[in-house]
């Protein structure tokens, strides 16, 4: 197999990429400019960023085609907006603005001093005037502005609230859950409360954008209230503050940048002045902006939706794309100093093409997967990404090999790397500011870093002590172990609060509403959509009544509120006025009389003498948390699949503005875990080309499974729920398992050591500066993030910490361990000894581990 793969797949690919290395290395300049004119000419796309940026929320945070979307357009279809407004019967979350007033230090609400700044607030509110006051905008019933129903109990009369008994959650027909928070009952007397909630509701026909922000203006700027304090909030806020949220992190780029720069330039420092690879370093980084200018601008230019969250893979991309210059750098530093440059890079594209090209495969079908997911953001983001990262290969391999050929020259005049003037040749392992260009004189080669010899000489063999294996299979079993624990304890969904910036007052209220106002949760719709069902057949009403009382039944459902029924009201109109209702002739002959005196006109679609759609509106309680949310809308499904299903089938679906929000519960999990099966069995395919032996290549599988399950499990832990921006890092998870685990099981593979433990010290000796440089680098590009004062940024750089701290420690620690396990995973010595055979000749001055690179390329040529 070994053979094979080496004569199909790796030699040919070889062969390639050492003629364009010896392209390059004689045209740098052509390929420079190149590259530079192909940037610059694609990143006029950014002209259009303004108008390709999706920002809205619902579009991009909410699942493709997810049922509340359908759900909602029955709604829609059957109960368009009546001129009579009600907050009850809304398919949207409406047009308004919202107050919630609490104590100062949290006490008790329900008092004068604290109604009369109330009062005087919404007198404020309602003085507001930005071309139109709020009379002329409101949302009207029966002529009237909606009111607010705590300030029409009291008559807006602040004395009036110590001397009224308020029953809750109901007094005189009217709902106050919503309205009054934190409240003490004496029986069903409201004696305390902590929290009281005003709404503003506009016509959605008007123009109200100018009144709204007045509002803001008004309550952003508001110190008058000597009793109580007020967070505010509308319904066009949290679209607002989310759309801004990508700015904090541009003043974020330049840090990046700087950071990167000086991580590159400290690990390929040389005392060398000759050697030393500063200039190459700085333009390695240069080359991953290019990417990411040329692939954002390109796919600009298609008109592809450019969502916040591709905010963040610029930070990504530059942590990924010096990954590849590494590689680069340290095959150029194994080729022979005497020879010509162009032969120099073509050797060096000869060794390091075939790795990069597969690490930029791994990377790349990852992303591309997770276009599969059903959330805009993520397709997004994965678009951008993978794009970016194939435009980084492009780079490399274009404008990052002439500026190492360009460099090459440099080093071959013996030059300074600053001042590129002449310099004495040293004659040693060392330099300065006055001499330089030392090499070894026996291979001909760079001397060796001194961090490789820490690996071989000290590292290696540490971690191949018996006691030492004992103790990494400890810690693994740990690490395995709170992982797990912590899969237990994730929580799923994104927290729409979180999409606002910290310190925001879009936060604020959201945190008010959730300690005050979660005691009742949402008023669930009922739509009986069967144009069919026969409301006047008391088998049918039979039916029908079960399957409501299914409903109640259920654990958020006993709000012990009897559900808004207009079949119900009728019947009792019948009752009363002596009509049999049982009859369908004088079913329709009153219904229309008495939905438009009763108020449930909005309520029965009735036209043309049939009933085509109606609803019914049943109160929840005690939705808290993510999982009552999820919980809440598995078990109104359900039920209302059962109602499909009884004797009687009663046709319904259940909706409410939320579940749009909501049914990401339905899909996160199963999307999640669809896209790291999908991505893991392509890396695995793609590991059994790279490595010549299935056993290992099983290893590596496990390698990503392991490093996603501790991702997932400390994520949880880490107070990162599973949402659609967390999905996106756990399908980089597997990327960057690949790149460490693989690269590290194939030396072990190729290595021509007897012993396991020769092999994964060999293994280590190669690959330990590569990684760990990998590493540093790809968190220097996104740690930044760390102080970002969004959510979604923030979460970003916290699992992307995960991503590759585990997948660096699977890498020099877990799997070189593991893989001393398993004599299977050794090629024969007797294998290799007709290779060494075939190369006596160079063998006899070159090391043996250079002896074998042509026939097993080494991914990282060490």
């Amino acid at each position: 197999m070994a053979k094979c793969k080496t004569d199909c797949i790796e030699r040919p690919l070889s062969l390639v990429f050492e003629k364009l290395g010896r392209v390059v290395g004689r045209y740098p300049f052509v390929f420079l400019l190149l590259a530079i004119c192909v940037a610059a000419a694609l990143g006029a796309g950014f002209i259009f960023l303004q108008e390709r940026e999706a920002n809205d929320i619902e579009d991009q945070f909410t699942p493709l085609n997810g049922p509340a979307k359908l759900e909602r357009a029955i709604v829609v279809e059957n109960f368009p907006q009546s001129e009579e407004f009600s907050q009850l019967r809304l398919s949207s979350d409406g047009t308004y603005a919202s107050l919630i007033i609490t104590g100062l230090q949290g006490e008790n609400i329900l008092t004068v001093a604290a109604f009369n700044d109330i009062i005087e607030l919404d007198r404020q509110v309602k003085s507001i005037s930005t071309g139109n006051n709020f009379e002329n905008l409101c949302a009207k019933t029966k002529g009237d502005c909606m009111s607010n129903a705590i300030l029409d109990i009291i008559n807006y009369n602040a004395t009036e609230i110590v001397s009224l008994n308020i029953t809750y959650p109901m007094n005189n027909g009217m709902f106050l859950g919503t309205t009054i928070g934190g409240v003490e009952l004496d029986s069903s007397k409201l004696t305390s409360a902590k929290a009281v909630r005003l709404f503003y509701f506009l016509d959605e026909k008007k123009a109200v954008d100018n009144w709204l922000d007045g509002f803001l203006k008004l309550l952003s700027n508001s110190t008058d209230q000597k009793t109580v304090h007020v967070s505010y909030f509308t319904s066009v806020s949290r679209q607002n503050e989310f759309e801004t949220n990508s700015d904090s992190v541009i003043p974020l780029f330049s840090v990046t940048y700087f950071l990167a720069i000086t991580i590159s330039i400290l690990s390929c420092l040389r005392l060398d002045c000759v050697r030393t690879k500063v200039w190459v370093a700085t333009f390695g980084v240069v080359s991953a902006g290019m990417a990411v200018l040329a692939s954002f601008g390109l796919l600009l230019f298609c008109g592809m939706p450019f969502a916040m969250t591709v905010a963040t893979a610029p930070f990504l991309i530059l942590g990924i794309g010096v990954d590849d210059m590494f590689i680069m750098i340290s095959c150029w530093q194994k080729t022979e100093v005497n020879k010509a440059v162009e032969v120099r890079l073509a050797e060096t594209y000869k060794e390091a093409g075939v790795s990069i090209t597969i690490t930029t495969l791994t990377d790349v079908l990852a992303f591309y997967i997770g276009l599969m997911t059903p959330f805009r953001s993520v397709q997004s983001f994965c678009m951008y990404t993978s794009t970016a990262l194939l435009f980084c290969y492009i780079f490399n391999i274009t404008f990052f090999g002439a500026c190492l050929a360009l460099n090459g020259r440099r080093e071959k005049g013996n030059r300074h790397w600053l001042t590129c003037m002449r310099v004495p040749e040293a004659t040693g392992d060392g330099g300065g500011c006055c001499v330089g260009g030392a090499y070894d004189e026996i291979t001909h080669k760079e001397f060796e870093m001194p961090v490789d010899s820490f690996f071989k000489k000290y590292y290696g063999p540490f971690l191949t002590r018996a006691w030492v294996k004992t103790l990494v299979c400890v810690i693994y079993a740990g690490y395995l172990a709170v992982s797990v624990y912590g899969c237990f304890q994730m929580q799923e969904g994104l927290d729409l609060k979180h999409l606002a910036a910290d310190g925001s007052y879009v936060g604020s209220y959201y945190d008010k509403e959730d300690e005050f106002f979660s005691s009742y949760g949402p008023n669930v719709m009922l739509v009986i959509k069967d144009e069919e069902f026969q409301y006047w057949n008391p088998t049918a009403r039979e039916s029908f009544d079960l399957c409501l009382e299914n409903f109640q039944n259920l654990t958020m459902a006993r709000s012990g509120i009897p559900p808004v029924s207009w079949l119900s009201a009728y019947m009792q109109f019948g009752q009363r006025a002596g009509v049999n209702l049982d009859d369908e002739m004088q079913f329709k002959r009153y219904l229309t009389a008495f939905l438009n005196q009763s108020g449930f006109s909005q309520d029965v679609n009735f036209t043309n003498s049939q009933i085509h759609a109606s609803r019914m509106f049943i109160q929840t309680v005690n939705i808290r948390t993510a999982i009552d949310e999820k919980n809440m809308l598995d078990a109104f499904r359900d039920t209302a699949e059962k109602c499909g299903k009884l004797q009687t089938p009663v046709d319904l679906i259940v909706y409410h503005a939320a579940f749009i929000y909501f049914d990401q519960y339905a899909v996160i999990i199963s999307n999640t875990i669809q896209n790291l099966v999908v991505a893991t069995c392509a890396m695995l395919v793609i590991s059994l080309l790279l490595i010549p032996n299935p056993l290992c290549s099983l290893w590596v599988t496990f390698a990503i499974a392991s490093v996603i399950v501790g991702v997932a499990g400390f994520m949880a832990l880490w107070d990162v729920s599973l949402d659609s921006v967390s999905m996106i890092n756990l399908v980089i998870c597997i990327g960057f398992s690949v790149d460490f685990s693989a690269h590290i099981s194939y030396a072990f593979v190729s290595s021509e050591k007897s012993s396991a433990n020769e092999k994964a010290t060999d293994a280590l000796t190669k690959l330990g500066y590569p990684i760990i440089q990998g590493a540093v680098s790809t968190i220097a590009g996104v740690v930044v993030l760390a102080a970002a004062k969004s959510y979604i940024f923030r979460t970003f750089f916290k699992i992307m910490f995960l991503v590759i701290l585990f997948g660096a420690i699977h890498g020099v620690v877990f799997i070189p361990v593991f893989l001393t396990f398993l004599g299977t995973c050794n090629n024969s010595h007797d294998k290799n000894k007709e290779i060494l055979q075939e190369h006596s000749d160079t063998s006899e001055r070159r090391p043996k581990s250079v002896v074998i690179q042509n026939e097993y390329a080494d991914p990282d040529c060490y």
